[in-house]
């Protein structure tokens, strides 16, 4: 969101609430599941969440609204 990529930092590009509007699409097909994958340095939870269409980080970056920054993101080819 605006304000969120503090300086120095090297932040992507894209329409912030756009991101946020496909997310929230892709929640309210439905069920959603996650599963923890691991703890950050924050001691914050580290998911992996899906819906009936899939994994919803790699949604996220198929349609242009996320790109793949930390650690390894593996999505299945849709072609």
């Amino acid at each position: 969101m605006p304000g969120s990529c503090r300086p120095g930092r090297k932040c992507v590009s894209g329409d912030p609430y756009d991101s946020r509007d496909n997310l929230r699409a892709l929640v309210a097909k439905g069920d959603v599941m996650c599963r923890q994958l691991d703890t950050d340095r924050y001691g914050r939870p580290i998911l992996q969440c899906w819906n009936k269409d899939g994994d919803l980080s790699c949604q996220q970056v198929e349609a242009g609204h996320a790109v793949p920054r930390y650690g390894s993101l593996k999505c299945p080819s849709r072609r």
